[in-house]
């Protein structure tokens, strides 16, 4: 539709709308006219993997050997990893709902069976211990934990990542941890670490992030993850059977990322603060439009329950509605098992939220 030259305000993808900061352009591009273009080891350069074992330490807390760090193409690549490796047929893997749609595929792909516990939004999408308890069986191979997440923005409580250790070390379990999000926090939240709980959880969680979110790097597609020695050297093989080694010039520019101070990224992140606030308060003052303040990464996740069952019979109707009526591009909730609800990222501009928040209020009007 804007191809056609059709005004859509989008709120679908869940990218910075920042460009990447100079220094990491700067030493990707000096890496190419210096001829660093060739094959790189499979897990990522030496370099690269140390500067994110420092990382981990420095500000997760977490210990890890450069040999532990495995660095792939984004961190959904470094997700498909751990799953193949880590999964055998009829595994089942919990996931806390609504959750990133690709964990299930995943976990399908490499034979296994999701299992889904739906966290309610009155909590602000916090699951409680005992639906992850009942979650259990014999055959749970593992759990996996993302704070802050995608679509709700919850972050889960230090308590909470305590109950899910807990959990995961009666039961034998692994837990792979995606923090992606981590830098992105808001009202003086502070992130945690499951892996930084204890050294027996250290031992039973695949640590998973990447350079997408932080430093508005979705395109170069750099991720990484930490884990144990066998489960690091098993995905660092089966990699090398895949795809080989990530981009040898963009591992250049993940290493001058993880030298940048924190100051580099905290405007960024009070932009996204802002932007936060602004649809909050938007979306909640639309009549019957339910939202809690979303406490991480971009995404605001409003129930529209209210606006379902008539003309619309689901939130895929609705969103389709918003797109041919409002022109406004959302993602249906029930994408992710939270049905009921619309995803919206708030990685745009404030003005195209006011323009694409006053079309949704308009479109909802008529069908109230």
């Amino acid at each position: 539709m804007q191809a056609e030259g059709i005004d859509v305000v989008s709120f679908g993808a869940g990218e910075p709308d920042f460009n990447t900061p100079e220094p990491i352009c700067y030493a990707a591009i000096t890496s190419i006219t210096h001829g660093f273009t060739k094959y790189t080891p499979s897990a990522g350069i030496p370099e690269l993997r140390k500067a994110v074992a420092n990382k981990l330490e420095r500000e997760n807390g977490l210990r890890y050997t450069p040999d532990q760090v495995v660095v792939s193409c984004g961190a959904k690549h470094s997700v498909y990893n751990t799953m193949q490796v880590l999964l055998d047929p009829g595994d089942e893997v919990i996931l806390i709902a609504p959750y990133w749609m690709t964990y299930a595929d995943q976990i399908r792909l490499a034979g296994g069976i999701p299992v889904v516990v739906h966290a309610a939004s009155e909590s602000g999408f916090i699951p409680e211990f005992d639906q992850l308890k009942a979650a259990i069986s014999q055959r749970t191979k593992a759990i996996v934990v993302n704070s802050p997440s995608n679509p709700t923005g919850a972050v889960l409580p230090r308590e909470t990542l305590k109950q899910i250790a807990a959990l995961a070390l009666r039961h034998d379990l692994w837990v792979i941890a995606d923090e992606i999000y981590e830098h992105l926090l808001y009202d003086g939240e502070k992130h945690t670490s499951i892996a930084s709980l204890g050294s027996d959880i250290h031992e039973r969680t695949v640590t998973i992030n990447g350079f997408s979110k932080t430093f508005a790097m979705t395109g170069w597609r750099l991720g990484y993850a930490a884990a144990p020695v066998p489960v690091a050297k098993a995905m660092s093989n089966f990699q090398d059977q895949v795809t080989s080694n990530p981009t040898s010039f963009v591992q250049k520019g993940g290493v001058a990322a993880l030298s940048l101070p924190p100051t580099s990224i905290e405007a960024m992140r009070a932009e996204f603060e802002a932007r936060r606030d602004l649809i909050h308060g938007l979306l909640t003052a639309i009549p019957g439009v339910k939202m809690q303040k979303p406490k991480g990464a971009f995404y605001a996740l409003p129930d529209v329950s209210r606006y379902l069952g008539k003309t619309m019979k689901t939130d895929a109707d609705l969103a389709a509605y918003l797109l041919e009526e409002a022109k406004v591009a959302t993602v249906p909730g029930s994408v992710f098992e939270g049905s009921g609800h619309i995803r919206l990222s708030y990685a745009i501009s404030r003005a195209d939220i006011e323009k694409g928040v006053a079309r949704i209020a308009e479109a909802l009007k008529r069908i109230a």
